[in-house]
This record gives C-alpha cells, structure tokens and sequence, in this order.
C-alpha cells in the first residue's frame, strides 16, 4: 500500500477497521463535520466512513490518508477518492487545533504529487462550501480552476467546485 510522502511536520498512514477511535476523535467533532455533514457525523456515521475509507484503499489505492504528526498525534486527513476513470476527488478534514497552519495547503500537495506520480490521474476536483474562505484560498492556491457549484448531497448546498489538470 503507497501514501503520499511525508513532510517534516507530518506523515500519512493508512485507514484500517480498527481505528475507530481515531476516526470518531476527528469526524465525532461537530467543528470538523459541520461542513460536509447537515448534523455532523453520528455514531454509526463515523463506522461508515471508516469502513468507506478502507474499502475506498483495498478497491483504488487511494483514501483520505489519516495525518500524524512525528509523535503520532491525529491531524487529520488528505486524500483522494476515484470518482472515474482518471478523476480522483481532492479532500482534507483537519482537527481544529491544526487549522491556519498551512497544513491543509502542505498535506494536498503531497497528496497532488503523489497523483503525479503514482496514479493514471489526468485530473482533480475539489470542492468547499460557500462560505468557506480557508478553503477557497487552499484551493485556488494550489493551482485549481472554479468550474462551477455543484449539488452537495450530504449538506444540501451547492459546492463550489474546482478542477486541476494534471
């Protein structure tokens, strides 16, 4: 199993099944889901995504990678999902603690490189709900393109949705 690489304030690991604790400590938090979820992330919810995660690996080799920093404490995740041949969907979910440290920015572009390299990507999407400026800036900093909102299914709300061509 491959992940992106690691940088000096972080490195990416693998989902597995038995790291529910992990996963309800990042996606459990209201701050962390309130963003992709209309009432955050049930209990079963956050089984379900773990298991999505890990299936999302074993089926594509890819998966929102969970970050840890060097003494391994949860940041996050960064990663992708396959959305079609050649399409990957970019994603982050950070811990508030972690945010306005640039660790969005620096986690997605291992992870873009890491589609570069390793993947037969030709191309990214991403996405960020309206009002959401951080990732907007993320976004637009990392070289995407706005292509227009799309239908949101899991909050109800039109996305604002970028593209990048590898």
């Amino acid at each position: 199993m491959q992940q992106p690489d690691a940088t000096k304030r972080f490195h990416f690991e693998h989902w597995h099944p038995n790291d529910l604790a992990q996963a309800e400590l990042l996606w459990g938090d209201p701050k962390v889901t309130v963003l992709i979820s209309k009432n955050g992330f049930s209990a079963q919810m956050i089984k379900d995504r773990l298991a999505f995660e890990c299936d999302s690996d074993r089926q594509d080799g890819v998966q929102y990678w969970p970050m840890l920093t060097p003494e391994k404490e949860l940041i996050g995740v960064c990663g992708l999902h396959k959305q079609a041949a050649g399409v990957y969907e970019l994603g982050y979910h950070l811990r508030p603690k972690f945010w306005h440290q640039g660790i969005a920015t620096e986690s997605a572009q291992q992870v873009i490189q890491f589609a570069r390299e390793q993947l037969p990507a030709t191309k990214l999407i991403a996405g960020h709900q309206p009002g959401n400026l951080a990732s907007q800036h993320v976004i637009e900093k990392l070289g995407f393109t706005y292509i227009g909102d799309v239908m949101y299914p899991p909050t109800g709300i039109a996305s604002r949705t970028y593209e990048l061509k590898l």
